[in-house]
């Protein structure tokens, strides 16, 4: 279980506050979303989250351990972070060297380490190309390999920044798929930092930033449903409601399963 208290942060020389009295819960094993415009605060709570930066005020705690200098070593290893350019996480020249690289500096033993970097590999379609050279990837496949390579150091939690927005709509949905079957299959807790009002519809819970506050938090539909919420934070529409409002006769929807009941309808 993740809780934040009373958590605040500024960065130096800054003359405002980048976070402003942050409280949430988040439990174990949830998929969340996070959603805001630029500069809305959601990136540099992934931050203070994963122990990158030091709160200016207010405390995070992860399973009743609260983040702080003296358990840093600790903390880290239950949180894995997946960037949204994956050719800043590469160190190793092959796909295997990259995925084994976190488990060399853990001295996870050689024996092991090969049946664990398959396992992974496989767990998001990569297993084929542990001999290529990352630069040779696509943008997809760099960023299941970034994913592989996390996995791979089995984090409780799992913070995914923005890791679509630089990907094609297939590379998209190939990483969809890959953090649904986390969360339906595992019991990691995962935060997505997000823009794409799409995969925050899959998320169990929503949490919007704005000006560095939490403006709204629940079920993803109940809060894109909330037109002054969606305003406020500058965030588009997700792609079923935008087709359903161009649909002369069927009242706009975010579920693409009422969507198709409503079209049936019309005939």
């Amino acid at each position: 279980m993740i809780e934040i208290k009373k958590l605040s942060y500024k960065y130096p020389g800054a003359s405002k506050l980048a976070l402003d009295n942050i409280n949430l819960s988040i439990d174990e094993g949830q998929y969340i979303a996070i959603l805001g415009h630029n500069g809305s605060g959601k990136s540099t709570f992934s931050k203070l989250l994963a122990a990158i930066y030091k709160a200016s005020s207010g405390k995070i705690l992860i399973d009743g351990i609260e983040i702080n200098s003296e358990n840093l070593k600790e903390i880290r290893r239950k949180i894995g972070i997946v960037y949204q350019n994956p050719d800043n996480q590469f160190i190793g020249s092959t796909v295997e060297d990259d995925i084994a690289f976190g488990l060399e500096n853990k001295n996870v033993p050689h024996e092991k380490m090969e049946g664990i970097i398959k396992n992974y590999a496989t767990v998001v379609g990569m297993v084929d190309f542990l001999d290529r050279e990352p630069q040779n990837l696509s943008g997809g496949q760099k960023q299941r390999v970034a994913i592989a390579s996390t996995l791979a150091l089995d984090p409780k939690i799992i913070i995914f920044d923005e890791i679509t927005s630089m990907l094609d709509p297939k590379g998209r949905d190939d990483i969809y798929k890959i953090i649904h079957e986390l969360h339906s299959k595992t019991q990691k807790t995962l935060i997505s930092i997000t823009h794409d009002m799409d995969e925050a519809l899959l998320a169990d819970k929503l949490i919007v930033f704005s000006g560095g506050k939490v403006i709204a938090e629940g079920k993803p539909i109940d809060i894109l449903k909330n037109k002054n919420i969606i305003e406020i934070a500058k965030i588009d529409s997700p792609f079923i409601y935008k087709l359903s409002e161009m649909i002369k006769g069927v009242e706009p929807t975010y579920d693409g399963k009422e969507l198709l009941e409503k079209l049936c309808k019309l005939k």
